[in-house]
């Protein structure tokens, strides 16, 4: 569509009373290949295009989309949108040119053949598969998408954007009699076909398999109130999750967020710094602009303990008075923005991990963190550690398993007592009201002086 026929529908947007209207263009191909002990078991792709409409008075919002890109269909679509207000006509700006940007896509994975993909796949299936007798099953995957986007609003902004991401999956079952424990590796970035120049792939490979086979070997935790070690990476997921949503402008503009009128008060440890950055370069969590056609940029959340800000969109900026903080995002034209995390991480401390480790007499090391749940409202959470081994004596010892990690975020920011230096990202997909994105979870290894270990051992 020609951007003076944008023009046109922008125009056309606001003349019942909207203040605000926007149109959301989107053009998405995917892509996944499976491979499982040697044998390809599935190459799919999928596309997905079309365009979100999105009208605002105050902050009053209705939405409608359509996978037509026609002008006469979004035209249609408008006017059913825009019978929602009855009031005298806004002000629509002249659309912008829009801005340059740069993605340093070194191999574009469209020209990639799958032959070689599949290849790749096997030779790192194979490798976790023969890792050890043990092993029964290997699972590896490679996921690939490519989303064009076009933002035009009233504002007159008009930014166009594309996103790349690559991430491959690596799952190892291992069994011995009539035990079963599993090991799982994954990273993700926005790159082509080059994350396996950049990523030692096989080394994850080898650590999925040692994973599966170590577990096998664990006992079950015993219950307690104790320290625990969480390391780096995705361990940064009870931030997340815990932290990051109620600092989300989608929960404390509602005052849904323990968070909520904070700024400038000591919200956590002063060992403490945590950010939202959401142009990290080839972080799976990057965007160039939000979805709302803002630049992102690196947010400050907490400094030394201290809150410093939120993560703010427009319409729930607005209940805020707060500017955009180039945090609105949604899956795809199907769902209107909000705001939501891109890179979010505890920044790096001064201690080391080996320090750490000896100097805590007596807890648990939660290497590995899984699922879990938590209550934006309140912070309180509940996160499965899918590998962990016991401290003592300021040394690891034996394997656990069945650790559960019980808590509330808000409590949690002010037991962290030790930092590390070896700061890691994690990446996963966030679900929340605007569907599921890419994101990165991070921290250093910290070390958190009490929290509640759930667990059925006796000993």
């Amino acid at each position: 569509m020609k951007k003076e026929q944008i023009q046109q529908l922008l125009n056309e947007a606001l003349l019942t009373g909207a203040d605000f209207g926007e149109l959301f263009f989107e053009d998405t191909h995917s892509s996944v290949i499976s491979v499982m002990n040697g044998e390809v078991t599935n190459i799919s792709n999928s596309d997905t295009s079309g365009v979100g409409v999105r009208l605002l008075k105050g902050t009053n919002e209705v939405y409608g989309y359509t996978n037509d890109i026609s002008y006469d269909s979004i035209k249609q679509l408008l006017e059913q949108l825009k019978a929602s207000f009855n009031d005298e006509a806004g002000k629509v700006l002249k659309l912008k040119e829009p801005l340059p940007f740069e993605n340093d896509i070194k191999i574009p994975f469209d020209q990639v053949p799958t032959s070689e993909k599949t290849k790749k796949l096997i030779e790192l299936n194979n490798i976790t598969k023969s890792y050890d007798e043990k092993i029964v099953q290997a699972i590896t995957n490679l996921s690939e998408t490519k989303q064009d986007v076009l933002i035009a609003n009233t504002e007159g902004t008009y930014q166009n954007d594309t996103r790349i991401y690559s991430r491959v999956f690596l799952v190892a079952v291992a069994k011995e009699g009539d035990k079963m424990e599993q090991g799982y590796e994954s990273q993700g970035r926005f790159m082509g076909f080059e994350i396996f120049d950049e990523v030692d792939f096989e080394k994850l490979a080898i650590e999925a398999a040692r994973s599966a086979v170590k577990q096998l070997s664990a006992k079950e935790i015993k219950a307690g109130v104790m320290p625990v070690v969480i390391h780096n990476g995705f361990g940064g997921v009870i931030f997340h999750e815990a932290c990051g949503h109620p600092l989300e402008a989608s929960s404390v503009a509602k005052g849904l967020s323990p968070f909520a009128n904070k700024i400038g008060q000591k919200v956590a440890s002063s060992k403490v710094t945590a950010y939202d950055n959401g142009n990290i370069p080839k972080a799976w969590g990057r965007l160039n602009f939000d979805d709302e056609g803002q630049p992102t940029q690196n947010n400050l959340l907490i400094e030394n303990g201290i809150l410093k800000g939120y993560l703010v969109d427009k319409r729930n900026g607005r209940m805020m008075n707060a500017k955009s903080t180039g945090s609105s995002r949604r899956q795809s034209y199907k769902y209107a923005p909000t705001s939501r995390m891109n890179s979010t991480f505890i920044a790096n401390g001064t201690d080391t991990f080996e320090d750490i480790i000896k100097d805590t007499k007596y807890g648990l090391f939660a290497k590995k963190l899984g699922g879990g749940t938590v209550v934006p409202s309140t912070g309180e959470f509940n996160f499965a550690v899918l590998e962990g081994y016991m401290i003592e004596d300021g040394k690891l010892t034996h394997a656990v398993k069945g650790a559960m990690l019980i808590g509330n975020g808000k409590d949690i920011l002010f037991e962290i007592d030790r930092v590390a230096n070896n700061l890691e990202l994690g990446q996963g997909m966030c679900g929340a009201e605007s569907g599921s994105i890419p994101v990165d979870v991070g921290q250093p290894t910290i070390r958190v002086k009490q929290i509640t270990v759930g667990g059925l051992g006796d000993e």
